[in-house]
Protein backbone atom coordinates (compact mmCIF):
# COMPACT_ATOMS: atom_id res chain seq x y z
CA UNK A 1 0.00 0.00 0.00
CA UNK A 2 1.19 3.40 -0.84
CA UNK A 3 1.87 5.81 1.99
CA UNK A 4 0.13 9.07 1.56
CA UNK A 5 2.07 11.80 0.23
CA UNK A 6 3.05 14.92 3.22
CA UNK A 7 2.72 12.69 6.36
CA UNK A 8 5.89 13.29 8.93
CA UNK A 9 6.49 11.43 11.98
CA UNK A 10 7.19 14.32 14.58
CA UNK A 11 10.38 13.80 15.63
CA UNK A 12 10.22 14.84 19.23
CA UNK A 13 7.55 12.35 20.16
CA UNK A 14 9.48 9.94 18.61
CA UNK A 15 12.40 10.30 21.41
CA UNK A 16 10.24 9.81 23.80
CA UNK A 17 7.81 7.15 23.14
CA UNK A 18 7.81 4.10 21.64
CA UNK A 19 5.27 1.62 20.80
CA UNK A 20 5.20 -2.22 22.02
CA UNK A 21 5.00 -5.26 20.50
CA UNK A 22 0.77 -5.39 21.35
CA UNK A 23 0.18 -1.70 20.23
CA UNK A 24 1.24 -0.40 23.90
CA UNK A 25 2.46 3.11 23.84
CA UNK A 26 5.48 3.44 26.68
CA UNK A 27 7.58 6.17 28.04
CA UNK A 28 10.20 6.53 30.50
CA UNK A 29 9.64 7.74 33.74
CA UNK A 30 11.07 10.81 34.75
CA UNK A 31 13.61 11.70 37.94
CA UNK A 32 16.58 9.63 36.65
CA UNK A 33 18.47 12.41 35.67
CA UNK A 34 20.20 13.56 38.68
CA UNK A 35 19.60 13.91 42.55
CA UNK A 36 19.73 9.98 42.57
CA UNK A 37 22.12 9.33 45.48
CA UNK A 38 18.71 10.81 47.84
CA UNK A 39 16.81 7.95 46.36
CA UNK A 40 16.60 4.53 47.59
CA UNK A 41 17.81 1.84 44.72
CA UNK A 42 14.41 0.46 44.65
CA UNK A 43 12.90 3.36 43.34
CA UNK A 44 15.82 4.27 41.05
CA UNK A 45 15.28 0.25 39.73
CA UNK A 46 11.57 1.39 39.36
CA UNK A 47 11.90 4.67 37.60
CA UNK A 48 14.33 2.85 35.50
CA UNK A 49 11.86 0.69 34.04
CA UNK A 50 9.34 1.65 30.56
CA UNK A 51 5.93 2.90 31.94
CA UNK A 52 2.88 2.24 29.85
CA UNK A 53 0.92 5.98 28.98
CA UNK A 54 -2.87 6.56 30.52
CA UNK A 55 -5.54 5.67 27.41
CA UNK A 56 -5.93 9.31 27.38
CA UNK A 57 -2.98 10.20 25.94
CA UNK A 58 -2.16 7.65 23.73
CA UNK A 59 -4.62 8.85 20.85
CA UNK A 60 -2.58 11.85 20.17
CA UNK A 61 0.69 10.16 20.76
CA UNK A 62 -0.55 7.81 18.12
CA UNK A 63 -1.54 10.55 15.55
CA UNK A 64 2.19 11.95 15.90
CA UNK A 65 3.71 8.30 14.99
CA UNK A 66 1.93 7.74 11.83
CA UNK A 67 4.23 4.69 10.72
CA UNK A 68 4.84 3.06 14.08
CA UNK A 69 0.97 1.23 14.58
Amino acid sequence: MRRPKGIKTKKSVAKRFKISARGKVMSRHSGMRHLLSGKSSKRRRRLGRWKEIHETDVYKIKQSLPFSH
